[in-house]
């Protein structure tokens, strides 16, 4: 199987966003009369202009201009109306590609047996975005738009070349994906190597503060940068980081302890949880708040076994898949007692179990 990422790359979309456009697709999905005329007069008549601050003299204005097109950046409202704005672009694709859009965040994933039609169809997919994108009055930075190839380390990637017109897609080995960095093997390395630099840049403002600050205070700043640093997409990468050396070294910088020192009754203390049980923890949760994409033995089999309850984890021998959130998801949750597995349907009174 040859499987393949878009990363799409927008420029400024929000600020090209057409009135008119959009409008109509909202018309389309039955806002209609008072609510279409609220709507219309929150962008109507909009004026803006740039101030240029300077504390020696007096500020600097720039003309007040009409707002032409876009919506307000920086809004509550603006990434909601993106949203029915580019609601049509999956319609567009074909059976073997899956989109994913996360407001102005477009990709594609794109899956078939065959090379040689896989190169084509992607080819194909690009054309009918592209057009989409050009018909919406969107533009498309191709300088920014990679295609990564995702395979494994043994097998060879694929010498994919996709263009539309004069434009050609850079291939890549990694790319950025809202908050994660993916490779093309998926081994998360070049994310670890970001989030090691963050939190050991964490770890020195820590000791930076420490003679200056009280205990309590640095497991403030160790929740708002080092767990914050941490636990950001950590389901994906959490069992294959080297991250827990550096989260035991803030907690020992914290309690004053040596490098040489057991953190287990440190973790105690400070009420942290560690790395690998914060994994464990967000695996669970998010099975659970996922619930209706597992699949119970019993409606695999009806065989009346003890297990039949549990989760039915895939059939794989792909080492990579078995490290993934949906397998190791479920192998987690299969162990844990029963009177907790019972509470799984509840995400409220899983979390407090």
């Amino acid at each position: 199987m040859w499987v393949g990422g878009i990363f799409f790359y927008l420029t400024n979309a929000f600020d090209y966003v057409n009135h008119n456009i959009l409008l109509s697709k909202l018309q389309f999905y039955g806002i209609t009369g008072t609510a279409s005329n609220l709507i219309k007069s929150y962008w109507i008549d909009r004026y803006q202009r740039i101030l240029i601050k300077n504390k020696y003299s007096k500020n600097h204005f720039s003309q007040w201009e009409k707002v032409k097109h876009g919506v307000p950046q920086g809004s509550i409202l603006g990434p909601l109306f993106f949203l029915p704005y580019n609601n049509d672009l999956p319609g567009i694709k074909n059976d073997i590609s899956k989109p994913t859009i996360f407001t102005d965040d477009t990709n594609i994933i794109i899956t078939h047996p065959n090379l040689t039609d896989f190169k084509e169809e992607t080819n194909i997919v690009v054309e009918k975005i592209s057009n989409w994108f050009q018909n919406n009055l969107l533009i498309l930075n191709f300088n920014k738009t990679h295609y990564m190839d995702f395979t494994t380390k043994s097998k060879l990637a694929v010498d994919v070349h996709i263009s539309h017109k004069i434009n050609t897609i850079i291939n890549t080995y990694s790319t950025n994906f809202l908050v994660l960095t993916l490779d093309s093997t998926l081994s998360w390395k070049t994310q670890i190597d970001q989030l090691s630099s963050k939190v050991n840049l964490a770890c020195y403002v820590i000791r930076s503060l420490k003679s200056v600050i009280s205990t309590m205070n640095l497991r403030t700043i160790y929740f708002s940068y080092v767990k914050a640093i941490m636990t950001c997409g950590i389901i994906f990468w959490g069992n294959s980081s080297d991250i827990f050396r550096l989260q035991k070294r803030a907690i020992q910088i914290i309690m004053n302890a040596g490098k040489s020192a057991s953190c287990r009754e440190l973790f105690k203390k400070l009420n942290i949880l560690p790395l690998y049980l914060q994994y464990t923890l967000s695996l669970l949760l998010f099975v659970v708040k996922n619930i209706d994409e597992f699949t119970t033995n019993s409606e695999v089999h009806a065989i009346n076994t003890q297990h039949r309850s549990d989760f039915h984890p895939p059939s794989t021998n792909l080492s990579k898949y078995q490290k993934g959130v949906f397998y190791s998801g479920i192998k987690i949750l299969n162990h844990l007692p029963q009177n907790i597995k019972n509470l799984s349907w509840n995400v409220k009174k899983f979390e407090l179990a």
